[in-house]
């Protein structure tokens, strides 16, 4: 068995100035087979990659929200089918578009509350800024996260709702609207609710929605790529500030979280075998089999998701995308046997578990993308740079299941 040769495609983007670094973990049947730490975790100060590197994970925030969600549920403090307004009563009184189209006043009344099914499963009819289309993209471009919650759900659902509660899969904000019911049942900040539940029993001591000043000196500058005067792309880096040292107002818990290769392992780890890490239990078997289990219709699965086909071979669990078909998810998606289980973030950072191998791999970057409808058009005109970086991820798992498999 050599895994060398899956980090080539992660060093040539290196090399070829798309990408600042990468740190990447393959574990499998109880052990770390191999870390690679490519390249720079800040390019100008010339400071390394490390295994240590703690990373913005974006949306593979969510799992861990709707895992601390399912512990609550194993105490009976709320049933997935329940509606959150008891604890979110700002939802109670909701429109729906009657057209997606708009216009933002022309809706309908909401046919029935929301669930925290529908939130962990993104068909609550919320949305995010590059999920839906104008004029809705344009009034979710205008929420800020930087004040409380209270007053960031307050501006939340002055906004209609893309459509009906439950009627299809829409990517958006609702595991964010997770975290705030979480954090008014407990009566806690999040960041406490995650930390006692999920972050201690795991021994999770690097992940947060802050770091510590020591964290700090190991946290990875954000990049984005931009194009250059001669038509390239070039990489600017501190795109996003240094990490904080104390948690955000409104700490989201769909995307505001800081972590570590080993950190989210122990994650992935404990989903990966049924609730339990090192003999640690954070959630019921039960708990885990509905995450890991596809909750969408065949009709949902047909709507494609961010323009894609992504659940072709593939379903939806609670916030956790899942294998129910491995030859035709392979095609699109790469190697994964029945059951893989996963879910990305939007700064390049992603992760997968496959059950048929005990397997997990991990892969983070940070690269800030551009979500814009023009971005996304150029990427699918050929941009071969941006194209060339989107390959190095899918090529380094391919190449760790051939190399295992051989």
């Amino acid at each position: 068995m050599n895994l060398d040769g899956n980090q080539a495609s992660i060093q040539e983007v290196i090399d070829a100035g798309l990408l600042a670094g990468a740190v990447t973990l393959v574990w499998q049947g109880g052990r770390v087979l191999q870390v690679n730490e490519l390249g720079h975790r800040d390019v100008a100060a010339r400071v390394p990659m490390h295994r240590d590197t703690v990373f913005r994970i974006a949306s593979m925030s969510k799992p861990v929200t709707v895992a601390a969600a399912m512990t609550l549920v194993e105490e009976g403090r709320f049933a997935l089918t329940d509606p959150v307004t008891p604890w979110l009563p700002e939802l109670a009184d909701l429109r729906v578009m009657a057209d997606p189209a708009g216009p933002l006043d022309k809706t309908v009344p909401v046919r029935r509350p929301i669930t925290f099914d529908d939130l962990m499963t993104h068909r609550s009819g919320l949305a995010y800024a590059f999920s839906v289309g104008a004029p809705l993209n344009r009034a979710y471009g205008k929420l800020m996260f930087r004040q409380d919650q209270d007053r960031w759900l307050a501006e939340l659902v002055k906004l209609p709702l893309a459509h009906q509660p439950g009627d299809r899969l829409t990517y958006s904000h609702a595991t964010d609207v997770l975290g705030i019911a979480l954090s008014r049942i407990e009566g806690k900040p999040l960041s406490e609710v995650l930390a006692e539940r999920i972050f201690e029993p795991l021994g999770m001591t690097d992940t947060g929605f802050s770091v510590t000043r020591e964290g700090r000196s190991r946290a990875a500058t954000m990049y984005k790529l931009e194009e250059s005067g001669s038509g390239g792309l070039t990489l600017r880096d501190d795109a996003m500030g240094p990490a904080p040292l104390t948690p955000p107002p409104f700490c989201a818990g769909g995307a505001g979280l800081w972590s570590t290769a080993d950190d989210y392992l122990a994650f992935a780890r404990m989903l990966l075998h049924g609730g339990t890490v090192d003999g640690v239990r954070v959630l019921s078997e039960d708990s885990v089999t509905a995450m890991r289990t596809n909750r969408l219709t065949d009709e949902q699965k047909r709507i494609p998701f961010l323009g894609m086909p992504f659940w072709r071979g593939r379903g939806f669990g609670l916030n956790l995308s899942v294998v129910t078909d491995p030859a035709q998810s392979r095609q699109l998606y790469g190697p994964g046997g029945l059951g893989t289980f996963s879910w990305p973030g939007a700064f390049g950072t992603w992760w997968q578990a496959d059950p048929s191998v005990d397997r997990i791999m991990i892969y983070l970057i940070q690269n800030l993308p551009d979500l814009s409808p023009d971005s996304a058009a150029a990427a699918v005109a050929g941009n071969t740079s941006m194209l060339k970086l989107q390959a190095a991820q899918p090529k380094f798992v391919r190449h760790t299941y051939q190399a295992l498999e051989d």
